[in-house]
């Protein structure tokens, strides 16, 4: 009997997944691709972790992390009912997009013309168009001004921005740029988008002012959080939404059981123990983000504002494109990302790293520059 073709969904065939930043193995290299926080994690947190793993990895880990859930309600002030924890901030931006969003498949009623889109400024975070892409639903991406604003009231109302899209994303501060949004304007975003409005900070340790307080000013926003970019906890996934009870009830009927290992939790709470050593971290990163500017501009480069722990720079002018800057890092052992996409492609965006692995990528450039 001839084998049948499994059957898989036409738009998740056609489907052109995230790809991350590299994540070499076994090698000997700066990286500076991933906006990975360069200082590791606190001893405390250490300590916490390796004192898990004993009898305990043979438990299960506390289903909806309530532990942790309470500790953060402590610090946002809220109630522990408003904050959902993920596998990552990743796991959370799918669960909305399964939670609050209508497959364009399915059928549309009434004045419900919205049910079915997302939206999201561009360029931004590459993996909104993915999930938007992995549930079916109708992407509206609207674009940044040139020097990566949010076009003010009137250009707003010229483009393709829809009040009523089921769910908006906006990366603030904004990747791959870096640049801070104030409060006053993702407030004046809030107050006219219908449909659930998640504001992902994940960078937002390293800027001025963050938007939390929308939260409890607006019943349809949440504010996405990670323990990966200021907390060195990459390795552990871990991530959570603070919104109105009703929005993250309804994440919760969705997402996995045991959807955050122990591990992770147990990090995360040692982390929110030892607040003052991260606080440190930040002013030291922060210190060598104006350093490392002031070094690329004075080799010629063009530096946008950033409020996070990353650069988005473009080479000097009659120098190579930003592509074989790219490689000629590379072969220097020294990675960077650069996007294929069009809109970005003419850039590059450098992680913040350790003063000597800033050092050591100017020296490159130095030299790539009398080459």
């Amino acid at each position: 009997m001839p084998r049948q073709k499994p059957s898989i969904r036409p738009h998740i065939d056609a489907l052109h997944p995230y790809v991350p930043g590299e994540q070499p193995q076994g090698l000997k290299l700066i990286k500076l691709n991933t906006n990975e926080n360069p200082y590791g994690p606190s001893k405390r947190v250490l300590e916490a972790v390796k004192k898990a793993t004993s009898d305990q990895l043979r438990r299960y880990p506390h289903p909806t992390a309530d532990p942790l859930r309470a500790r953060l309600a402590e610090i946002h002030k809220c109630s522990v009912d408003q904050i959902i924890v993920g596998n990552g901030s990743d796991e959370l931006l799918a669960l909305a997009t399964r939670a609050f969003v209508t497959p364009t498949t399915a059928s549309l009623r009434g004045s419900n013309r919205g049910a079915n889109i997302i939206q999201y400024f561009t360029p931004s975070y590459s993996l909104y168009p993915v999930l938007t892409a992995i549930h079916d639903a109708k992407k509206n991406e609207v674009p940044l001004t040139p020097s990566f604003a949010i076009p003010g009231p009137a250009a707003l109302a010229k483009s393709s921005w829809n009040p009523r899209a089921a769910l908006t994303f906006i990366t603030t501060p904004n990747a791959p740029s870096g640049r801070a949004y104030k409060r006053s304007e993702l407030r004046r975003l809030c107050e006219t988008t219908g449909g659930v409005v998640i504001l992902d900070e994940a960078y937002v340790d390293f800027a001025e002012e963050d938007a939390m307080d929308l939260t409890k000013e607006f019943e349809h926003v949440i504010v996405s959080r990670t323990f990966s970019k200021a907390y060195s906890l990459c390795f552990q996934r871990i991530g959570y939404f603070v919104g109105s009870e009703p929005l993250v009830t309804a994440l919760h009927k969705i997402r996995d059981s045991y959807n955050v290992n122990g591990l992770a939790q147990v990090a995360a709470l040692a982390t929110l123990d030892d607040l003052a050593y991260y606080r440190k971290n930040f002013r030291t990163v922060i210190k060598e983000r104006d350093r490392l500017t002031h070094a690329l501009i004075k080799a010629g480069f063009k530096v946008f504002p950033s409020a996070a722990n990353f650069l988005l720079v473009t080479p000097p002018k009659k120098s190579p494109p930003a592509s074989a800057w790219y490689e000629g890092l590379r072969e220097a052992g020294i990675l960077v990302r650069w996007f294929s996409d069009p809109s970005i492609d003419q850039h590059l965006r450098i992680t913040i790293g350790s003063p000597e692995q800033n050092k050591a990528l100017m020296t490159r450039i130095r030299a790539m520059q009398k080459t």
